[in-house]
């Protein structure tokens, strides 16, 4: 028998599109840190880069910046890899060398591993680990020419399996809405970044929200088990996956991580689903099979931890046991926030502040901030700053370390900063002073929307920043 079990030929069509899907993926990531990374993580950003490599040595976050960084080479990182992640989307390598497929796609995991490494709070979610972990994986999967080879399949089904019922567990032992079915009646409405339809899902009847956790719980709890059963069962189960997913994307916005868990799950069809007569195939070189059972077995080793932790009381959500997120462990939304809050950034032109003083409001590009405004669909496209200020209103110790810096590069009317908003009431012009305040939001009730044509309703419920103006040293000093 030999070497026959090693490659199946009945997943070709699937890699493919596995592997079109995953460079798109990363081509986007790749666009997000190009656009953003100046005011987040720019020399001169909220959280720079040269300032963080000074006090993490090599070991604790490896990178490429950890040994030369300055803007115009981060620059240069993230549009290589949108270059290459293009040629891979393109299937410009599919008839290259195996040799040069493997190279060509270690280099986008190389630079985002980079990137993400030295991204602090800024790149501290699951998609970003996701995304490395099904990249490596990507790199053994071979060209279009040769059959997909079939332990790494099954790796993809692993990190599959992490990811579903890791997310399921989390809920399970979370919050007590959770297991009476009531977490939807909140959670469009207070979910980082609502989207368009997020609003309407809101307002389904309360036995449609408790179907829809019913139907999570059993696409997170139950369905992952079957992805290790005999076709078409798995096929079956994945499509079970990829339908649960879109529904996601269609409710919210989540970065890429909907898209890319359906990326995993694309590779999960055989020709039972995708039925795509393949081309001849090329044998892998014995060097190549050795190689993928090399790094099966490594996978196998460091999955010790994420799979503990997948049966622990204490399970963690979104966490990497190694340093270069090869195996982790995922999970969302264990506890459900009931009430949105929103901080609202307000400066004034102003020369001196009085009860009178007439505040104008910075408008973000993704996050709930006018009324009026219907919610936007962004992702797979990160808005980075804006998942943040959600963080902001839950507490302030998720913004302690780039708040106030926020507050200071507004009030220098910071062109990178003012890029990342949607409107700058000020026409890039330096504000007298600033403050940042928080609102109580909820949805407009239907009769309340067709009578105002608003989405939201707020209130004022404290401050996140007093107002301050810029001190001669570029500081933030509190108004008198």
């Amino acid at each position: 028998m030999g070497w026959a079990w090693f490659t199946d030929p009945d997943y070709w069509a699937s890699k493919l599109a596995f592997q079109r899907m995953l460079a798109a993926l990363y081509l986007i990531a790749f666009l997000v840190a190009a656009n953003q990374f100046r005011a987040l993580l720019g020399a001169h950003g909220l959280l720079p880069i040269p300032k963080f490599v000074a006090r993490v040595p090599f070991r604790r976050a490896p990178s490429i910046f950890q040994l030369y960084y300055s803007d115009t080479f981060f620059a240069s990182v993230a549009w290589i890899g949108v270059a290459v992640s293009a040629v891979l989307v393109l299937g410009l390598t599919d008839s290259a060398p195996l040799w040069v497929s493997l190279v060509v796609w270690a280099v986008p995991w190389v630079l985002y591993q980079s990137i993400v490494n030295v991204g602090q709070i800024w790149y501290s979610f699951g998609w970003e680990s996701l995304l490395l972990e099904t990249g490596f994986l990507a790199i053994f999967l071979g060209p279009a020419d040769m059959a997909a080879p079939v332990p790494v399949l099954w790796l993809l089904l692993w990190v599959l399996f992490r990811l579903e019922f890791g997310a399921g567990m989390i809920k399970l032992r979370g919050d007590r809405c959770w297991r009476d079915l009531t977490c939807l009646y909140y959670h469009h409405e207070t979910q980082p970044m609502p989207g368009p339809l997020s609003w309407y899902f809101h307002h389904l009847p309360k036995p449609l929200h408790k179907a829809e956790v019913l139907a999570s719980h059993f696409t997170q709890l139950i369905v992952p088990f079957a992805l290790f059963a005999p076709q078409p069962a798995a096929g079956i189960a994945a499509l079970i996956m990829i339908v649960t997913q879109l529904w996601l994307v269609i409710s919210g916005n989540f970065s890429w991580l909907n898209f890319l868990t359906i990326t995993i799950a694309v590779s999960a069809l055989d020709s039972h689903l995708l039925p795509f007569t393949p081309p001849p195939l090329a044998e892998p070189p014995l060097w190549f099979r050795v190689l993928v059972l090399a790094v099966t077995a490594l996978v196998l080793v460091l999955s010790y931890r994420p799979a503990r932790n997948l049966i622990s009381r204490s399970q963690l959500m979104n966490y990497s046991f190694d340093r270069l997120h090869l195996v982790n462990t995922y999970g969302a939304f264990g506890s459900i926030t009931k009430t949105r809050h929103e901080v609202i950034i307000e400066a004034t032109e102003e020369p001196e502040l009085t009860p009178d003083t007439v505040w104008h409001e910075y408008e973000f590009k993704g996050k709930p901030g006018n009324l009026r405004r219907w919610p936007r669909q962004f992702a797979p496209y990160h808005l980075r700053l804006d998942w943040l200020m959600w963080f902001a209103s839950l507490s302030s110790q998720y913004s302690d370390s780039w708040l106030q810096p926020l507050a200071e590069k507004l009030l220098a009317a910071d062109r990178a900063t003012l890029k990342l908003l949607r409107r700058d009431p000020f026409d890039g012009r330096r504000p007298t002073y600033l403050r940042a305040r928080l609102f109580r939001y909820r949805f407009t009730t239907p009769q309340e929307h067709r009578e105002t044509g608003d989405w939201w309703v707020r209130e004022p419920v404290g401050r996140a920043l007093k107002a301050g103006r810029l001190g001669p040293d570029g500081t933030a000093v509190a108004a008198e």
